[in-house]
């Protein structure tokens, strides 16, 4: 039986804020080739007829820069739960945690991270001394500040090689194969690069090399772990994930890196991997759902590089290879995370009361 629930969906109007996402010059058009905008999309309307299998009543609603409509169309439908997908406003990143506030301040109960969390994660420095503060492991880093200059090569306290990356973006936007600098001069050029392009800070951060891995946690359980494996990248690449290997369907990085799951990890290091994923969550205050990334060096010490409040859950998404695993399949991954936020929501009318 069908829920009488009203479902409205939110996303994003996909925008192109920046000229190239890629973090690099292409020869041709051929080699731009960007899915993130029509996959987003499509995969928004997969979302829509899963959730009509289980509701009733689901519409959608695209954000954009007019915010008084956007807030008189979520109160005319007046949902009983907001599945929140927006990751930007107009393009821009910033806003993310913006439209999260939004359905606090009008009352809706909705699906994923609170501001303070989406907004913490974003801005990377901030997410790294958070955990820092919890004794938790993450690389050594440098934040080269929009326009300002880097230390003279003597006093650079980093070890070579390093990874440079926006400071406050996701999605792997700016990320090629040129984000890794084994010397202070490529490291200046790329900040160069980057700030030219981005018009942002860089946070530059020792490069960890060793295995890629993600973990998934859902209402607070760790999900079978993945492991992006780089097999058949050529030598002289290196093995991170740029930002066409999540998008640009011809390159090489796309072909070559591969999720596995579950991931082979000896018992001992995976209980080590799922504690510091769960500390890392719980020390940004995540909720619902998040990915932690996570790079083990070739001592296998694990270090957290990212954690990601609100992942892509689009049918190919490595948190939804987890959660098939896990046992979830994609719809139930859904309802999971309506159920979620639907207990929140009777938990905070009975404190009210």
């Amino acid at each position: 039986m069908k829920s009488d629930l009203k479902i409205l969906i939110c996303y994003n109007e996909p925008v192109k804020y920046y000229n190239n996402y890629l973090g690099k010059e292409v020869a041709s058009e051929e080699e731009n080739i960007d899915l993130s905008e029509t996959e987003f999309i499509k995969n928004i309307e997969i979302i829509r007829k899963a959730l009509q299998k289980k509701f009733r009543q689901v519409s959608m609603l695209g954000f954009n820069g007019n915010i008084p409509q956007v807030m008189s169309r979520i109160q005319s439908y007046n949902p009983d739960l907001v599945f929140n997908f927006v990751e930007s406003v107009e393009g821009n990143s910033y806003y993310e945690s913006y439209a999260a506030g939004l359905y606090d301040i009008l009352g809706y109960e909705y699906t994923g991270n609170t501001p303070a969390s989406l907004s913490n994660c974003l801005i990377k420095s901030r997410a790294k001394v958070i955990l820092e503060s919890h004794g938790i492991t993450t690389p050594a880093y440098h934040i080269a500040n929009y326009r300002s200059k880097l230390p003279a090569e003597e006093k650079f306290a980093l070890k070579f090689p390093v990874i440079l990356k926006l400071a406050s973006e996701d999605a792997s936007i700016g990320i090629s194969e040129f984000s890794v600098a084994k010397d202070y001069d490529s490291m200046a050029k790329r900040v160069d690069y980057l700030f030219g392009k981005f018009h942002q800070s860089v946070i530059i951060e020792e490069y960890i090399d060793g295995r890629e891995i993600n973990v998934a946690i859902l209402g607070g359980n760790v999900m079978p772990i993945s492991e992006i494996v780089f097999d058949g990248l050529p030598k002289n690449l290196p093995k991170i994930i740029t930002y066409e290997a999540k998008w640009s369907p011809n390159s090489v990085y796309y072909k070559h890196t591969t999720p596995r799951c579950p991931a082979k990890i000896e018992r001992g290091l995976r209980k080590k991997i799922e504690k510091l994923a769960i500390d890392s969550f719980n020390a940004l205050e995540c909720r619902d759902y998040a990915r932690v990334d996570i790079r083990i060096s070739k001592r296998n010490v694990p270090y957290v590089i990212e954690v990601n409040p609100n992942p892509d859950i689009s049918p190919d998404s490595g948190f939804v290879r987890s959660a098939a695993a896990f046992g979830l399949n994609y719809n139930k991954l859904l309802y999971k995370l309506a159920s979620i936020a639907l207990e929140r929501k009777s938990y905070d009318k009975k404190i009210a009361s």
